[in-house]
């Protein structure tokens, strides 16, 4: 299942980009005025884009205006679960993203068309807030730098790394930037736990489509586990570790889950610049009462663990501090986009969020190859 990469990206480029945005005045960001609601539509309205649109949507600053979906029981759920009596209803997004009155979009479909439906947003000049990951591909990776290169610099892109907006991730990147653990020495991630998806039949329905209804379930829709879900974890790593990898092995296999396209556990060990080794390791097989997701960070002088729910900073021999999440970090997420929407605090993660879905990409090459693989050797001169 081996990438081949093409239109190179310069280092430069990409560090240049990763952090930048522009301030500009809410009345240049929006065609509307500044004080009114920012008017949304949800393009995928399955159970995750269903949980970004109520957050926005119960947000006074934003309100759902419009459903974007295939399947027609789709958006009827989530027109229910929202609660909304008067909303426009689309199956072809095109016609979504050419209604004016549309300020901004969440893209909640699965990743195989995430390129396609953010680069589609772009030009049409919208909001965007796209749920992770960037693609399933070096190809729609590519597309999605491209599309952010492009883009109206007052149009806000952003993408559902939530870890990036969640207070006690920034208290741990604080304390790290801060040499509170001292210098890095080695670091860890993992996502172990359940199976997050149940197969259904949809009789009736054509056999594509209902792959489509499966799409978790198949590598080439989902990108697999390591892409679809633990691209979380490779964006953490990308951030603390301020850059990409060099190498990587692993191993991945199925144990459990023998009827999908895509593995249930999988191990990687990962060299990062100067000879930092992270050790990664995820499954989706673990039975219910036992779950560990999150990140490890050792320096010379303490530990850093940090998870959704919690930041715990051992800082000696029964020296510990915890400080614990107060909620999900998805609501600090879709409301920081909705403050950036209409403060004019524009960013731009595009570029960046690509290049933490290769890391995925790089790590996926490796566990099903079962060789070391290079960034260089598969991605060229990207980054």
């Amino acid at each position: 299942m081996s990438s081949q990469t093409q239109n190179p990206i310069s280092r430069r480029a990409v560090l240049s980009a990763a952090g930048a945005f522009t301030i500009v005045s809410p009345q240049a960001v929006r065609g509307t005025q500044a004080n009114s609601k920012v008017s949304i539509g949800l393009i995928g309205s399955g159970g995750r884009g269903t949980y970004d649109a109520r957050i926005a949507h119960n947000d006074p600053r934003g309100q759902i205006t419009a459903l974007c979906d295939l399947f027609d029981d789709r958006i009827e759920q989530a027109k229910t679960a929202l609660q909304l009596e008067k909303v426009d209803e689309y199956k072809d997004y095109q016609k979504l993203l050419a209604n004016p009155s549309i300020d901004a979009v969440i893209i909640a479909t699965p990743p195989y068309v995430h390129p396609e439906h953010l680069e589609a947003a772009v030009q049409a000049k919208k909001h965007v807030y796209c749920e992770k990951p960037a693609g399933v591909d070096i190809a729609g990776c590519q597309r999605v730098i491209r599309a952010g290169r492009k883009a109206d610099p007052k149009k806000v892109i952003s993408f559902g790394f939530q870890q990036r907006y969640g207070p006690v991730y920034l208290e741990a990147w604080k304390r790290v930037k801060e040499d509170a653990i001292g210098p890095l020495a080695a670091a860890r991630a993992y996502w172990i736990g359940g199976d997050p998806f149940t197969r259904r039949e949809y009789p009736g329905l054509d056999p594509k489509m209902a792959e489509v209804r499966n799409w978790f379930c198949y590598a080439k829709y989902s990108g697999d586990i390591i892409v679809e879900q633990d691209c979380h974890n490779f964006d953490v790593l990308h951030w603390f570790l301020e850059g990409l990898p060099i190498r990587v092995v692993g191993y991945s296999t199925r144990k459990v889950r023998l009827t999908m396209d895509i593995v249930d556990n999988l191990t990687l060990s990962f060299e990062w610049p100067n000879n930092m080794l992270v050790n990664y390791e995820a499954n989706q097989l673990t039975p219910r009462g036992f779950a560990k997701v999150g990140e490890e960070f050792t320096g010379t002088k303490g530990t850093i663990t940090v998870s959704r729910g919690a930041m715990t900073h051992f800082k000696g021999q029964n020296d510990s501090e915890r400080i614990e999440s107060k909620r999900d970090i998805t609501f600090e997420a879709l409301e920081q986009f909705l403050n950036r929407v209409l403060t004019g605090d524009v960013e731009n993660v595009a570029e960046r969020s690509a290049l933490s879905t290769m890391i995925a990409l790089l790590g996926r090459e490796a566990m099903y190859t079962r060789k070391e693989q290079t960034w260089k050797g598969l991605f060229g001169n990207i980054a």
